[in-house]
């Protein structure tokens, strides 16, 4: 089966293609990439959060997930006290 691993940075990414046997799981797919792993936060397929153990199916695309630069909660404070009109914390 084939499946799409990709890990974007700011500003740029890269993406390798997997030919997997049938009944692979992610971990076996972190073990084919040639794609860095070092400081992952966690996998995704198609967007949605995933564990080493799940199974992959044909033409999934496994993510390798950056840690979160800044909490979006903290920005959506930020952008909502300056269209109120207030300083910024």
């Amino acid at each position: 089966m084939r499946v799409q691993v990709i890990r974007a940075w700011h500003g740029r990414f890269e993406a390798q293609e997997l030919d997997l046997p049938a009944g692979a799981i992610v971990a076996d797919a972190l073990a084919a990439t040639r794609i860095t792993q070092a400081g992952l936060a966690g996998y995704a397929i198609h967007g949605e959060r995933t564990t080493r153990d799940a199974p992959l199916r044909d033409g999934d695309r496994l993510e390798l997930l950056e840690p979160l630069l800044a909490d979006p909660k903290d920005n959506r404070r930020r952008r909502a006290r300056v269209q109120a009109g207030k300083p910024p914390p």
